[in-house]
């Protein structure tokens, strides 16, 4: 059999993917946790907090959510239907840094829950840090120049 019968016998045999219908999984839920989000935004501003402490406020409050949901599993559950719109919002980073924490909480709070935690998000936050401080000393030289 040659490479390209091995090919098309696997395209032949692989079940076809419902590339429309994921996306639209992806599209209407990320949607609606973003919608969620900016409804916890106007409560909070509807509570007398300023616009950016509300803002502040309702990603704090998805990250909680989104947290407790994950150790509940039912992030999961919501993120195999929904696919790349869990993965996107703010929720998603929240979950990434959750999952790994709840997976591995046999193996103690320092040596699973601790040092697992960080395994997937913990590059993005070094990264964002590191940025964070090279962006600031280069501000920082042209204020001063």
């Amino acid at each position: 059999m040659t490479e390209k019968q091995y090919g098309e016998l696997v395209s032949s045999m692989a079940p076809k993917s419902p590339i429309w219908r994921d996306c639209l999984n992806a599209f209407w839920i990320g949607g609606l946790i973003c919608t969620l989000g900016q409804v916890f935004m106007n409560c909070y501003g509807a509570l007398g907090m300023e616009k950016q402490d509300a803002g502040t406020a309702a990603s704090m409050t998805l990250v909680a959510l989104s947290a407790l949901l994950t150790g509940f599993s039912v992030y999961d559950d919501i993120a195999k239907y929904a696919g790349a719109g869990t993965l996107v919002p703010i929720t998603g980073f929240a979950n990434s840094i959750a999952a790994p924490a709840v997976e591995f909480k046999t193996e103690g709070f320092v040596l699973g829950v601790g040092a697992k935690m960080f395994t997937i998000a913990g590059p993005v936050i070094v990264y964002g840090l590191a940025a964070s401080v090279v962006y600031g000393f280069v501000y920082w030289l042209f204020t001063i120049l």
